[in-house]
């Protein structure tokens, strides 16, 4: 029993396939599986050009967890893998690796190193040996679409709470929790710092957070989502100031998730220009939360 994609997000489409992919699996008393690729194809294709990753590996493997996934087959999406024809794919990963009797696709499904495959070839396919096809029909939102990339446009628009819906939870990034460079300290606004791991981040800027691990549970904060040009800074990362919390949170794996965009990512002239921005933001976001916290 399995279904093939990217489930970037494990969004609500997702889920629905999902489901299926579960309920037929626990019926014949067979395990659940998902095959995905990392890269990502759009990745492979464009590298830093792709669509910004809404999920690393690690969050997407616990989120098919969570649902109630048996057993994901990770494919790495290279050259080779890249060269498969349709028939290929079916005869060699999906017939002779998997032994698939059973495979669950989303609507827009295809496949193959011309992109010739789709519902109809694997249900052709399917007939010839011996498994069995079935698509799902387009979830929708408002009366449009779920995908990953409406999620995407979500995010960047600052609409959390369409994001959310799309998802069926806030949209979040986890990671762990590493030592930075100790600037916001000296600010007077100590930050955790957590390594992206990705080149693209579907979101930069200054946000209102909850953040959960490492013995938190919906703690509120402001994060700098970014380079940080005001300090110089290059590599893309998540740094977070966490309200009235004191304690030692190096080395925890934490879930951080948006809930309110307050300013675009900018370059200050001084530091002092850096430290009063912040205290605005810290302000605003302080705001939010008495606000979000009293409805």
């Amino acid at each position: 029993m399995a279904t093939i994609g990217n489930f970037d997000g494990v969004h609500l489409g997702h889920q629905r396939i999902l489901d299926k992919v579960i309920a037929e699996a626990r019926a014949r008393d067979k395990l659940a599986t998902v095959m995905l690729f990392e890269p990502q194809p759009q990745e492979f294709f464009a590298g830093e050009g792709a669509p910004a990753r809404l999920m690393s590996l690690r969050d997407k493997l616990i989120a098919l967890r969570r649902h109630g996934v048996d057993q994901v087959l990770c494919a790495r999406f290279n050259e080779r893998f890249r060269s498969l024809t349709a028939e290929a794919f079916v005869r060699d990963l999906l017939v002779a690796g998997l032994g698939i009797d059973y495979l669950v696709v989303g609507d827009d499904f295809r496949f193959g190193c011309g992109r010739d495959g789709d519902f109809d070839y694997l249900r052709r396919a399917g007939e010839r040996f011996g498994f069995e096809v079935t698509d799902t029909p387009t979830c929708q939102v408002d009366g449009a679409r779920v995908s990953s990339t409406r999620v995407r446009g979500a995010l960047e628009s600052g609409d959390f709470a369409l994001a959310e819906r799309l998802l069926g939870r806030p949209y979040g990034i986890s990671g762990r929790v590493r030592h930075g460079d100790k600037i916001g300290r000296t600010l007077g606004m100590p930050t955790v710092n957590l390594a992206l791991k990705r080149p693209v981040s579907p979101l930069q800027g200054v946000f209102a957070v909850r953040v959960c691990g490492g013995g938190l549970d919906g703690q509120p904060g402001a994060a700098n989502l970014g380079t940080r040009p005001a300090v110089n800074g290059r590599e893309n990362r998540l740094e977070v100031h966490l309200l009235d919390f004191q304690g030692d949170l190096y080395d925890a794996h934490l879930s951080v998730c948006f809930h309110r965009f307050v300013r675009p990512e900018t370059n200050f002239d001084s530091l002092d220009e850096l430290k009063a921005a912040m205290r605005r933001d810290l302000e605003q976001v302080k705001a939010f939360f008495a606000q979000d916290d009293g409805l």
